[in-house]
């Protein structure tokens, strides 16, 4: 089991912070241009962790040479089911410097995208302090 899928299983935001690394790149299902840095896309997990509901991974797959991971998971989003999967690529230093995220149906990623789009502001205003 990769140790991220792990932290988010067991809710560990703070050890899903220090996997990441400082120049990350993450890609947003509901948004055109990807952020940039550790302390957004901290910001932005910790927020959605709040968002999904009945999250669970039901499939982990890895590269042969271990640097890049999809998990696959199903979660809820208010009454919305929601399958999507989280693509990570691993820097030389074994920390995640590509977080990719894809999510179906369409109604559930509009649903995630008001949702996240409601705590925008708090997730800019954490990001700052950090």
């Amino acid at each position: 089991m990769h140790p991220f899928r792990a932290a988010v299983e067991t809710h560990d935001l703070d050890a899903i912070e220090a996997m990441l690394a400082e120049d990350i790149v993450f890609t947003s299902p509901v948004v055109f241009k990807p952020y940039s840095g550790k302390p957004f896309t901290a910001a932005i997990l910790r927020a959605v962790s709040e968002v999904f509901t009945d999250f669970r991974y039901v499939r982990e797959i890895e590269s042969e040479d271990g640097r890049d991971h999809a998990l696959v998971f199903v979660a809820k989003v208010g009454d919305r089911e929601i399958n999507g999967c989280d693509f990570l690529h691993m820097n030389e230093a074994g920390e995640i410097d590509d977080l990719m995220v894809m999510v179906r149906p369409l109604s559930a990623a509009q649903a995630l995208a008001a949702a996240m789009g409601a705590r925008f502001d708090g997730i800019t205003r954490e990001a700052s302090a950090g």
